[in-house]
């Protein structure tokens, strides 16, 4: 089998074997230490108990010297424990080899369990002083420590063999699962397969809770990708049934014998100019991305740019940007679409103010655009015919009465809504409000 090493199920079961090979290693190794510790402690503990026991004899007066020192005694064969003892500046001992070997142990203090090695051999001796007849001693018990060592030894690698066993049964099952979590995503990409050869129109996967956003935004994808299309044909139908009759009118006046008076060539400048209101109108529709183009605008930068723009178109005008601290965010608006909602405020802002245009920008949980102007206004009863497609109120400015047709279109597609009203610097107030979610204030 191939291992790709960029592959999810790679990464996951290097990961998880790793962690598993730590694990058991990490445990098999406290396992020793715990183990040997708790051996010695064990075994310190019996020997601490057999000097008590020693040390209790002298006390009864039994005998000058514990029957354990003398290495015939029964005790002696059963435990194989080493006696040390000095009383009265004498030393004798169950084992002569061991004597000079233990005798600098005689010369501390304290009662302690210690370690002594000699050869290789390792005996765990435990120091004892007491007071017998007025006069100090010190009692040495010690027992050979390296065949304890041995056993747990033995033991030891017995558990690292169980502990391997463990450890490839780990990794199996972490395969197994692995592979059955991954089940999803394999069925993910089939189906995106067949979706793009056309033989599934949405994913219908019954995934875990974790792909439910992926798979119900791929499925929002595909939808706004059928409504653009959509969009796009119905743009392309308008407006091939929109120029169809001026472009045939222009023509029969062309190929006609009549001559072209003063009258007729101001109509047909008009048809012109109507024909490429509508071209620029339907462009416009086409560009529009809508909320789920994945891009996104920073308000403060685009804002001042638009500003700046229509100061050089309308010089006579004082545009006025003001916003407030989190309009400095990026929020998820494609960054043309929102050029053009604000520019086309801006740009009636600028065509009927007198001197002034304010614009504030104000965010929270939506996006909130408010542009004021110093112009005539509109009459209160007829605001609400504002944003037909279209209509215009006041023939004397040059334009088609288009541009808030589009603006319709894209606070439709954005969810938000635009409200008119009277300025309170005595034009038109526009306000725009935009949903938001996914904010980035960074």
């Amino acid at each position: 089998m191939r291992i790709n090493q960029g592959s999810l199920r790679f990464r996951l079961l290097l990961w998880l074997g790793g962690v598993a090979l730590l694990v058991v290693i990490t445990t098999w190794l406290l396992h020793g230490i715990l183990l040997q510790n708790l051996a010695r402690d064990f075994l310190g503990e019996r020997l601490e108990r057999e000097a008590d026991h020693a040390v209790a004899q002298l006390a009864q007066g039994e005998t000058a010297v514990p029957t354990s020192l003398d290495s015939v005694s029964q005790g002696y064969q059963v435990f194989h424990h080493l006696y040390v003892l000095r009383l009265n500046g004498t030393v004798s001992a169950s084992d002569r080899l061991w004597q000079n070997e233990l005798a600098p142990l005689l010369e501390q203090s304290g009662d302690a369990l210690l370690d002594v090695e000699r050869n290789g051999q390792r005996l765990l001796v435990y120091r004892r002083h007491f007071e017998w007849q007025g006069a100090s001693g010190v009692l040495l018990v010690g027992e050979d420590f390296s065949q304890v060592e041995a056993g747990l030894a033995t033991l030891h690698w017995w558990v690292g063999g169980i502990a391997a066993g463990l450890l490839v049964m780990l990794i199996t099952l972490n395969l197994l699962a692995v592979n059955r979590s991954l089940t999803p995503l394999w069925q993910l990409r089939g189906q995106l397969a067949a979706l793009q050869a056309g033989e599934r129109q949405r994913l219908s996967l019954t995934a875990p809770a974790e792909l439910d956003a992926l798979v119900a935004q791929l499925n929002h994808f595909m939808d706004d990708i059928d409504l653009r299309l959509q969009r796009s044909r119905e743009s392309v139908a308008n407006l091939s049934h929109a120029l169809k009759t001026p472009l045939a009118a222009i023509t029969q006046v062309l190929r006609g014998n009549r001559p072209i008076d003063d009258n007729r060539r101001r109509k047909l400048l008009s048809r012109i100019e109507d024909i490429n209101a509508q071209l620029d109108a339907e462009l416009r529709r086409a560009r529009i991305a809508g909320p789920n183009a994945g891009r996104m605008v920073h308000l403060e930068k685009e804002s001042r740019r638009l500003i700046e723009m229509f100061r050089s178109l309308y010089p006579e005008r004082n545009f006025q940007l003001t916003y407030s601290e989190h309009a400095k965010a990026v929020v998820p608006i494609e960054a043309h679409d929102f050029a053009e909602m604000l520019g086309i405020v801006l740009d009636n802002a600028g065509k009927w103010s007198r001197t002034q245009v304010h614009c504030q920008l104000a965010l929270d949980q939506s996006l909130t655009l408010t542009v004021d102007d110093d112009g005539p206004g509109v009459p209160a009863q007829d605001l609400a015919k504002l944003g037909e497609r279209g209509t215009r109120l006041d023939e004397r400015p040059p334009g088609y009465g288009l541009g808030l047709s589009i603006l319709a279109q894209l606070m439709t597609r954005y969810g938000g809504t635009t409200h008119f009203a009277k300025s309170p610097l005595g034009g038109l107030r526009v306000t725009l409000c935009l949903p938001l979610t996914h904010v980035n204030y960074h």
